[in-house]
């Protein structure tokens, strides 16, 4: 069906299903919600109290699952909007739904919601948030001033107090950073005992694109915890490791009930690359009925494709020069 963008929607008509306790929010009208106007923010803003919390709850939650299928929705002003809302879900959705979003106006907002939410989901939907900005730091896409507070707001709170599932959100967001105490502070939570602390650790090593942490990945392929090897298959996509490629054949080859290690293994091995990895996914994609599957085999086959153009370009790139010149002191060719 096509999105009604272009609808000309009655605003007192969606002010009266808002608060409508007797019948579900239309699901049409939530296309209204998108690159809403200023006006028409300001007039929702005054209703959105009365909406019950478990509505405001879900119609985020749909805006958040909307924009993830069409990029073309732009929810933005409603999740700003969304971030003093009394319920701390409600402001947590909000914040997922700017996780896309690179304005760096929204930085301000994000570290002050860190640092002061009272709700720990909250303030780990911010950590988490502030990724895509370090990115940006360190892509040179914000100012240098706004980079060095983010990072200065993420340390403090990596090496503070907080809780630990805020402290592992901005562990991961510090992945990107080229900081000097990034690698101890990854270092230091994978040599923990505890699991969810390795989680993280692996999350962000793979966020570092740097060769130096493929075989701490590798390690942690037969781990016993499901979630931490569901993190180091993701990493070793990430890392673009060719030494993981006969571990995820064989992972593959053997089976798993688990699909999201199934899922997990696949999309690296698009990332990674190579004739086998091609045939592999071929193969999967032929024997598959399920259509989620499906659609997963042939979006993994386009990531596949783009892999191997850049790879092209890079060999274009390498061509009468020494690749390992290109490389940082502390990476391996492998």
């Amino acid at each position: 069906m096509t999105a009604p963008y272009n609808r000309d929607y009655d605003l007192a008509e969606i002010k009266k299903a808002l608060i409508n306790m007797e019948a579900p929010f239309p699901p049409g009208f939530l296309y209204f919600f998108s690159d809403i106007s200023t006006s028409e923010l300001k007039e929702i803003e005054k209703t959105w109290p009365e909406v019950w919390t478990e509505r405001r709850r879900g119609l985020l939650e749909d805006m958040e699952n909307l924009s993830e299928n069409d990029t073309l929705l732009f929810f933005d002003h409603m999740a700003v909007m969304c971030l003093s809302d009394a319920d701390p879900v409600a402001r947590a959705t909000a914040i997922r739904l700017l996780w896309q979003s690179d304005e760096e106006s929204l930085v301000p907002m994000l570290i002050k919601l860190l640092l002061e939410d009272p709700d720990v989901i909250v303030r780990a939907a911010a950590a988490t948030a502030l990724g895509i900005f370090v990115y940006q730091g360190e892509m040179e896409e914000i100012k240098q001033s706004t980079y060095d507070l983010i990072l200065e707001n993420l340390i403090c709170v990596y090496t503070g107090s907080d809780d630990r599932l805020v402290r592992r959100r901005a562990l991961e967001s510090l992945g990107y950073a080229t900081h000097p105490d990034v690698p101890g502070f990854i270092e230091q939570a994978y040599e923990t005992d505890n699991e969810e602390w390795l989680q993280s650790a692996l999350f962000a090593m793979g966020r570092t694109y740097n060769q130096r942490w493929i075989d701490w990945v590798l390690s942690m392929f037969d781990h016993p915890d499901s979630l931490v090897r569901y993190e180091a298959v993701r990493a070793a996509g990430e890392l673009e490791a060719k030494a993981a490629l006969e571990p995820l054949f064989d992972l593959l080859e053997e089976g798993t009930d688990d699909e999201d290690l199934y899922y997990a293994a696949m999309w690296s091995l698009s990332k990674i690359g190579g004739k086998r990895v091609r045939q592999m996914i071929e193969t999967c994609l032929d024997e598959a009925e399920d259509a989620e599957e499906i659609q997963f085999l042939e979006e993994a086959l386009e990531n596949l494709d783009f892999t191997e153009q850049i790879s092209g370009f890079d060999m274009m790139a390498f061509e009468g020069e020494d690749p390992d010149e290109w490389l940082l002191d502390d990476e391996e060719v492998y």
